[in-house]
């Protein structure tokens, strides 16, 4: 039997990327899926109709998450699909915006936080009431922002602000039996070390554990794994899917 057989989930920005991603990977393991989206259609469509293709129960929904109001729209949207009971929550819906300090304006930095913070927490609180004993929310941040260092300042404060949010969610969350964990992929910061050398005490060995930016498959299978009973014992945790550390010699 599908680990996610008889589950509900919404996935939040599931039109491209990694919601997409984990949209498909939900419906693989059994799960009907609620394919948000905001303004792609033809993409959310695409998304609806490769679910379909693979046998899985699927409806779309829209809302404008950066709006004031848009997670109570879209929390109530859901209501009405799913009626009484929300097994996942997936949100992957984000934007970025490239800019130096200097450049970036009240306007780019309340947009990133509107979408990438306000969003995520005021959906979890219009579903609460649907998510029981059993239920997963997941967050997904970036370390390709933590990684960067100038352009993205803003955009890494909200995923700073989902980590806290990850932990705070799951304390308040898994006295109801909800588990709140986090996903982080993308590039980690790089790390270097000398090493000696049989050339003496002058000769060193550049080593550097680099990561990469793993593709949003590999997303979609950490979320169904979070979202699955397999994870019941992981609470108010942030995972990082970076495919691991890789050695290179300069």
């Amino acid at each position: 039997m599908p680990l996610l057989s008889g589950k509900t989930a919404l996935v939040t920005g599931a039109s491209r990327g990694v919601g997409r991603a984990s949209a498909l990977a939900l419906a693989r393991a059994g799960a009907q899926v609620l394919v948000h989206y905001c303004g792609e259609d033809k993409a959310a469509d695409t998304v609806v109709a490769e679910i379909r293709a693979v046998g899985g129960n699927v409806e779309k929904v829209a809302a404008d998450l950066c709006a004031p109001d848009g997670p109570h729209r879209l929390a109530r949207c859901v209501r009405i699909v799913i009626g009484a009971r929300l097994d996942v929550l997936v949100a992957c819906a984000d934007i970025a915006k490239e800019a130096s300090i200097e450049d970036t304006t009240v306007e780019d930095f309340d947009n990133l936080f509107a979408m990438n913070v306000r969003a995520p927490y005021f959906l979890v609180q219009q579903l609460m009431p649907v998510m029981c004993k059993g239920s997963s929310v997941v967050l997904v941040s970036s370390l390709t922002a933590h990684a960067s260092v100038g352009t993205l300042s803003a955009y890494s404060a909200t995923q700073g602000a989902i980590e806290t949010l990850v932990e705070h969610f799951a304390l308040t969350l898994g006295t109801r039996g909800v588990r709140v964990n986090g996903i982080a992929p993308g590039v980690a910061p790089c790390t270097s070390s000398p090493a000696r050398t049989a050339g003496g005490p002058e000769a060193t060995l550049g080593i550097r554990a680099s990561k990469h930016i793993p593709p949003p498959e590999d997303i979609g299978g950490t979320v169904v794994f979070l979202a699955s009973d397999a994870a019941r014992g992981i609470n108010g945790e942030t995972l990082w899917v970076d495919g691991g550390p890789t050695l290179s010699i300069s």
